[in-house]
């Protein structure tokens, strides 16, 4: 993705090198984004169709949870909007005062990505359709990530940059201030440069290995350590959502493609063995396994530093978040977009340096809340890992959020923050987090318009989904990748 995006951006005025080794294998687990990566593809100039093809994708218009706030609950986090704006208050405080009365639909009511979900339907939003709930409709994608990182690399070479296939053994730094000059590889070849940017993943080559940048660990608050994934057969109808079902000790995502179903099981290592763990997920999945699962140990939290000297680290050598909600590729996304926002001159600034890594700093803080919510906001006391869970104390910028709620129903955003006040909605909803009111300007509005209102954004969204393709059917019409 790097090599891809500043290919397309520099337009050849930089010489781009970029170091791999196909005998070092990749995580390449990460298989469900959010929408945010069609903002990606778009600056590429990716025709949305053949990229799909090319990696057996399917669309995705949420997540769906299942025996999170309780066993046997489930609700979807869907993207895109929720209800119809109105000139007091947000949609969700008319909503709230009336569900609070008994006289409101649950949210899947009002939100055209997450009533299509539970239809298995699917179109894309319709540009000519603004003031409709079907020109509001917001997707991501799975996608195959061995297959979108070939995709991306012949886009990448075509565009000037090289690829050197080789193993680092030796990285070599600069007497004096310690910046990296090159790296060197295991036939003997140097690899010099200017701007090094670290994607080595968990192995942090260059930001840990060579600069001791130092590490965040987050796992107090996050406690999962561990990963087993493995694809399977499918044998279900094609979902055009992800699913995260809690288990145990964790929890089983399930990411649907064209060809197969990507699994996983993603853990804490301190309640549950490796062979337990293993045994839940393969006797949870939708056909035969396809090969044996595939262990992955982390540890979560982030790079003290992101940029540190001449080196940028992105991707998993800044840091990891487990990928509940899909947003390792977005954090790979924005430390590229940050990066282009701050390119360094010949000689490199302090200030821009301190600039970037206070705002990458910021981006994992608001996506490590968003996460913990998940865990926090459970009733659930059948597992000593639930129960952990449930009574850990969370960051205070957090805690400040569920109060917040609890109390008025109060949502906020913060700057540029990547989950908007009705993605927390929807978790603190799901997971049984109540408000205890609503927003006082609401009853401004005479119960019955409220009422009329509500049902009217009801009806509408229903109309649409009625009218919206299967999910597996428009894939047929426009994107079906060749069988394999």
């Amino acid at each position: 993705m790097t090599a891809a995006a500043l290919s397309k951006v520099l337009r050849g005025k930089y010489r781009i090198r970029l170091v791999e080794s196909d005998e070092i294998g990749t995580v390449g687990v990460g298989e469900a984004t959010i929408p945010m990566i069609s903002l990606f593809n778009r600056m590429l100039e990716l025709d949305e169709d053949e990229f799909m093809r090319k990696t057996q994708a399917s669309f995705k218009l949420g997540i769906e949870f299942v025996n999170w706030g309780r066993l046997g609950d489930r609700y979807i986090h869907g993207f895109g909007v929720i209800g119809q704006f109105n000139w007091t208050v947000d949609f969700h405080h008319y909503w709230l005062k009336q569900w609070q009365a008994g006289k409101a639909k649950e949210l899947a009511a009002y939100s055209i990505n997450t009533a299509a979900c539970h239809a298995n339907k699917f179109m894309r939003a319709r540009a000519d359709m603004p003031n409709s709930p079907l020109g509001q409709i917001a997707h991501a994608f799975h996608f195959d990530a061995s297959l979108y990182a070939k995709f991306l690399r012949g886009y990448a070479e075509e565009r000037g940059v090289e690829r050197i296939e080789g193993k680092i053994v030796e990285v070599q730094q600069r007497p004096g201030d310690g910046h990296v000059t090159g790296v060197q590889l295991h036939n003997g070849q140097l690899v010099e440069g200017e701007l090094f940017i670290d994607c080595s993943g968990f192995r942090a080559l260059l930001i840990e290995g060579a600069l001791k940048t130092g590490y965040e660990d987050w796992s107090h608050w996050l406690p999962c350590d561990r990963a087993l994934a493995v694809p399977c057969l499918s044998s279900a109808e094609l979902t055009p959502y992800t699913r995260a079902t809690a288990r145990q000790a964790g929890w089983q995502w399930r990411i649907p493609l064209q060809h197969r179903v990507g699994n996983g099981h993603v853990y804490c290592s301190k309640f549950i063995s490796d062979d337990e763990a293993a045994a839940v997920l393969l006797s949870n999945l939708d056909g035969a396994p396809l090969a044996e699962p595939r262990p992955i140990k982390f540890l979560t939290g982030r790079r003290r530093q992101t940029w540190n000297k001449n080196v940028v680290s992105i991707g998993l050598s800044s840091g990891f978040l487990e990928p509940l909600e899909s947003t390792s590729i977005h954090l790979i996304q924005m430390g590229i977009a940050h990066l282009l926002t701050y390119f360094p001159a010949a000689g490199f600034s302090d200030a821009e340096r301190d600039r970037y890594n206070r705002t990458m700093e910021q981006e994992f803080n608001w996506v490590r809340d968003f996460i913990i919510l998940h865990y926090k906001a459970t009733e659930r006391t059948d597992s000593p890992f639930w129960n952990y869970c449930r009574t850990m104390d969370v960051p205070e910028s957090l805690s400040q959020r569920m109060e917040l709620f609890r109390s008025s129903g109060r949502l906020y955003q913060e700057g540029d923050e990547l989950f908007r006040p009705i993605s927390w909605l929807q978790v603190l909803h799901g997971q049984r987090v109540e408000a205890q009111s609503y927003h006082p300007l609401t009853d401004l509005l005479p119960e019955p318009e409220i009422q009329e209102y509500l049902d009217g954004v009801a009806d509408v969204i229903q109309h649409c989904v009625d009218v919206m393709p299967t999910h597996a059917s428009f894939i047929a019409e426009h994107c079906a990748a060749p069988k394999l």
